[in-house]
């Protein structure tokens, strides 16, 4: 039965490759309700600890930062206002703390700022062949590390915050993600030339680093706060932010290197 839901699972996320593919404003109204979705499970998951996020603010954010079409300059404006407001409900309302304020910008920026790269990476020059490159660095490193481990895994990743890693197959991900990004890379440079072939190998190394550290992120705020998945929305995988959490760090890393290093 667990298989089956995998199986299952995994049919459910299938839409969303297609609305990779096309891409644009199709792909941003879709990103646009999965961070909704993820945003609603955080703020589900930090409650579990008896902390009270103003959901409101947190939603009102992020449809805001869609409707200024991901300018980081206004939105800047946006949240600093908004921090400078907020800091302000506590006073005001006793059953609020800092750390509710704390966790409902946090949750913005993780589940809205963070998961909103991988349409913005598409709205880049090329972007409809640079998106891809979140999904080859995220998704082959997680089939890389979990065969590493399963065939050499002997030695804990990180024990405490997720039991079933091993150094192995951390290791097997980040050899992987680089060596099939890189593979990408030199297809796509038959097509069309975006940036020397070395950069997908640079990138995929950075995936497979920043990819895990992702998921290790999305199990360290499991475990604190005692759930095991965020929801059950696809069924065998969890929530949105189970499926999704080495993509929004791997989307995050290529922003960066794609907007500073390489400057498209």
């Amino acid at each position: 039965m667990k298989s089956n839901n995998r199986y299952l699972g995994a049919v459910m996320i299938a839409p969303f490759i297609i609305f990779v593919f096309l891409g644009g404003i199709y792909l941003k109204g879709f990103v646009f309700a999965l961070s909704i979705i993820a945003l609603w499970e955080f703020y589900n998951a930090v409650k579990e600890k008896n902390f009270k996020p103003v959901k409101s603010a947190g939603y009102i954010l992020l449809i805001i930062y869609y409707l200024l079409n991901h300018n980081f300059e206004l939105m800047m404006y946006v949240l600093v206002a908004t921090v400078f407001l907020m800091l302000i409900i506590p006073v005001i309302n006793l059953k609020y703390t800092f750390i509710d304020i704390s966790l409902t910008l946090l949750g913005f920026i993780y589940c809205g700022i963070l998961f909103g790269f991988i349409y913005v990476i598409n709205a880049k020059p090329a972007g409809e062949f640079l998106v891809w490159i979140i999904f080859i660095g995220s998704w082959l490193s997680d089939t890389a590390a979990f065969y590493s481990g399963k065939l050499f895994g002997k030695h804990k990743l990180s024990p405490k915050v997720s039991p079933k890693k091993t150094i192995e197959g951390s290791i097997g991900g980040l050899i992987g993600a680089t060596i099939f990004t890189g593979i990408y890379g030199i297809i796509v440079q038959r097509y069309i030339n975006i940036m020397p072939i070395y950069n997908y190998f640079i990138i995929g190394a950075l995936c497979g680093i920043f990819g895990q550290l992702g998921d290790l992120v999305a199990s360290s705020i499991k475990r604190n706060v005692g759930i095991k998945d965020y929801s059950n929305l696809i069924p065998g995988h969890g929530g949105i932010l189970d499926r999704f959490d080495s993509i929004i760090f791997s989307a995050t890393v290529i922003f960066y290197y794609l907007t500073f290093i390489i400057k498209i």
